[in-house]
Order: C-alpha cells, then sequence, then structure tokens
C-alpha cells in the first residue's frame, strides 16, 4: 500500500469518525488495546492516534502530539494513544513523561505486544537493559502478533549493548528461526558471534547478509574488524579499501583513521 492511499484511508475514517452517519470496518485486534469507551469515541481516538504516528514517522512531533490530545479526548482509556505519546516524548528524550506514558498504556492494555516492545526498547535506549528482556518476550510471546522476530531481534541487540553475548545469541536464534530471511538478525548474530571470538561462524554469517543485500558502512566495518582479528591481511585490505571509497563519511570509517578497532 502506498503513503497516499494509507492516508487516504486514514482521512476517510477521520470523516466517518466526526460525523453521524457511516461505519468502517475494523480488524481484529491481538490485544485488549481497543476494548472499552463507546464506540464512537473509541474509533475517533483510534484515528487521531493512527494519524498521530503517521506524523511521528515523519519528523513532526508537534502535530503528532496534537493528534494525541485530540484522541485523550475523545477517549482518555485508549492504550495505543499513550503508546504514542511514549514514543513522541521517548523522540524527544524527555524520559520521564516517556515511562509514565508507557506505563499507563500497559496498564490498560497489559498484553499487547507493539506496547510491550516499545516499552522494551525505552528502558534498553534509557540504560536499564536488564529490565527490557521481559517486554521484549512478552511481546513476542503474543500469539497473535504478526512479527515475533522483531522484539527478539531487538533483546538480542539490547543484550549484546550490555556485552550479554550469550543471551543476544540465543534472542538472535530465535528471531532467526521465527524469521529466517531477517537480515538485520543475521548481521547482529555476525556482530555477537565476532564479540565472542567466534571468526569462522561470524564471517559465514556476514557473507549470507552480504549475499542478500548490499554492504553497508556498518556491515563493511564488521567484515574489515573479522579479516584483521583473523590474521587475513589481503581480506583485510580489501574491506578497508571498500570502506574508503564507499563510506568515507561514515562513523566507522572515522574509527578506522583513529584506529579505533573495538
Amino acid at each position: 500500500m502506498t503513503r497516499t492511499s494509507i492516508w487516504a484511508g486514514l482521512i476517510a475514517l477521520l470523516l466517518l469518525a466526526g460525523c453521524g452517519g457511516g461505519s468502517a470496518t475494523r480488524p481484529a485486534q491481538a490485544t485488549v488495546a481497543s476494548q472499552g469507551g463507546d464506540d464512537a469515541g473509541r474509533q475517533r481516538a483510534k484515528v487521531h492516534t493512527e494519524l498521530g504516528m503517521a506524523y511521528l514517522d515523519g519528523g513532526q512531533l508537534t502535530v503528532a502530539l496534537d493528534e494525541a490530545r485530540i484522541a485523550l479526548n475523545a477517549d482518555p482509556s485508549y492504550a495505543l494513544t499513550y503508546n504514542l505519546l511514549g514514543l513522541a516524548h521517548m523522540q524527544m528524550k524527555e524520559y520521564p513523561r516517556a515511562e509514565e506514558h508507557f506505563a499507563q498504556a500497559l496498564r490498560l492494555a497489559p498484553g499487547d505486544p507493539e506496547i510491550n516492545g516499545n516499552m522494551g526498547s525505552f528502558l534498553c535506549q534509557s540504560g536499564r537493559e536488564a529490565r527490557s528482556f521481559a517486554y521484549f518476550e512478552a511481546a513476542a510471546k503474543n500469539p497473535l502478533y504478526a512479527t515475533p522476530a522483531r522484539p527478539l531481534g531487538n533483546a538480542g541487540q539490547c543484550a549484546s549493548r550490555i556485552k550479554d553475548y550469550k543471551r543476544a545469541e540465543d534472542y538472535l536464534v530465535s528471531a532467526l528461526r521465527l524469521d529466517p530471511g531477517s537480515i538485520d538478525a543475521q548481521y547482529l548474530l555476525a556482530d555477537v558471534l565476532y564479540q565472542q571470538g567466534r571468526l569462522g561462524e561470524a564471517r559465514a554469517r556476514l557473507t549470507d547478509v552480504h549475499r542478500r543485500a548490499a554492504p553497508t558502512a556498518a556491515s563493511t566495518w564488521l567484515a574489515l574488524r573479522i579479516e584483521r582479528s583473523s590474521g587475513d591481511r589481503d581480506a583485510e585490505l580489501r574491506w578497508t579499501t571498500q570502506l574508503r571509497r564507499k563510506f568515507a563519511d561514515s562513523a566507522e570509517y572515522h574509527k578506522l583513521t583513529q584506529g579505533i578497532f573495538e
């Protein structure tokens, strides 16, 4: 679906919610986030929350917050509006307010996988990695969640941040079991294997990533460090040359010029 059609659909729902007539078919929800409240108020809150998310994705924080306020006026018990507010304040680095909103969202919809996953990401990014794992796991365990590999991948990345590489590996292997085509999870697993000194396994994983997607600055930098650690100077030079030619403006190339390999 194109962005234009998404916006057209949201605007159509907004018109229906704001008028007395008409109705919109709503998909079955995997959580209790859509329960409670009168139908008209809940539908209006849902539409303005979705609009707010679209504005947030587009970097329009002020407009996203305005949409959230409209949604709360329509139905103050709609959990996903608090999720939107949590994400907005998280982007603004207003962490106490973000946590307050995510906590309220979870009080209203404790089983919602999106909210649990976002709370996990918030805790990880705000330096409370150890507390994040329970939320990532709750998101992944929801049987109706369409993308359970995503919170598992995020959990793996978070565990890697605190150098809990065994835990990170377990999460990432589980994510790949659910979604074998996830390039992100494969790359993260390659990095975790490298951090553990398992260079052959790391190289194999990263080779698969590069077979399916063009190298990025991050994956080129990882390949360079794998070969440097393995002692293959020719391969290291090839990746060094590629990093300089294609990603000279990257943070990874800056690290290379500074001799910072870890």
